[in-house]
């Protein structure tokens, strides 16, 4: 059997995907996922990855240059390259490949004629109240990931509160809920069979979700049983305060809104 080139992990935001790229890094024998095809990231990796023509980022020889650095990058010295890649980033990925690779016949293709051969990953979360809470959080606050020891990994914003909304995190709710399901009609249209993974599973026992992944890329999962997270779950009094106040406020209605099932038929 041919062995893979590529892994794309396929997610959505706050599902855990930072977690697990952090993981797969620390291995040694996963490249270097990350999500190097995010629009607002491709400044930052062009700058970092010395790409020429980064004056004209909407032009063609800029994009099959960085194309050739992310797939350096991406691969650090391993036998396999990792991407992350959120719906959102999906579309604008396919719509620049399309030009430097007419006349294939879909986005599965396309992302071959880069990749190679393909294992692809879809990472979800089940709880969409809790993914929500913690994207309106994070947006808020500037603070996205923190070390195990409470330390900050990354930031975007000035320290600052943030205000409970339960509008935005309806709107939360249902666009993360409509990014998993347009993953999943995406992989049922190419005939694909992704490797599922949860964001639950990946919390509660991340060297077992780590070890499968391995095996599925062609790796030694044993690997697995000797590495540490680097990064610890955000969710805290304040969030759970947050769904107890959200689901007193509106009950099944909005879950099913949101594409979710009703409270009383949620899995246990």
């Amino acid at each position: 059997m041919r062995p893979v080139d590529t892994f794309i992990i396929c997610a959505t935001p706050r599902s855990g995907s930072t977690l697990l790229c952090d993981l797969l890094r620390r291995t040694g024998a996963a490249g270097r996922p990350a999500s190097y095809f995010r629009r607002q990231s491709i400044p930052g990796y062009a700058s970092r990855l010395n790409v020429e023509n980064c004056d004209d980022m909407g032009g063609e020889a800029f994009f099959r240059a960085y194309i050739d650095a992310v797939m350096i990058a991406a691969r650090s010295g391993c036998t396999v390259s990792g991407i992350r890649i959120m719906w959102e980033s999906l579309g604008e990925l396919n719509s620049r490949l399309d030009v430097l690779f007419p006349g294939l016949a879909n986005d599965a293709a396309r992302l071959e004629a880069v990749f190679g051969k393909i294992a692809y990953v879809h990472l979800s979360r089940g709880d969409k109240l809790g993914q929500a809470i913690s994207l309106a959080k994070a947006s808020q606050t500037g603070l996205w990931h923190v070390a195990p020891d409470g330390s900050e990994l990354e930031r975007t914003l000035p320290p600052q509160p943030a205000e409970y909304s339960r509008e935005l995190l309806q709107r939360n709710m249902r666009q993360l809920a409509a990014d998993d399901a347009a993953w999943r009609s995406w992989f049922d249209a190419h005939g694909i069979t992704p490797l599922s993974l949860t964001y639950e599973e990946l919390s509660r026992d991340p060297r077992a979700v780590l070890a499968r992944m391995l095996a599925a890329i062609g790796q030694d999962p044993a690997i697995a049983s000797k590495m540490e997270p680097g990064t610890a779950r955000m969710a805290d009094e304040e969030s759970r305060a947050w769904a107890q106040r959200f689901r007193a406020e509106t009950g099944a209605v909005a879950e099913q809104a949101a594409g979710l099932p009703a409270k009383n038929d949620q899995p246990r």
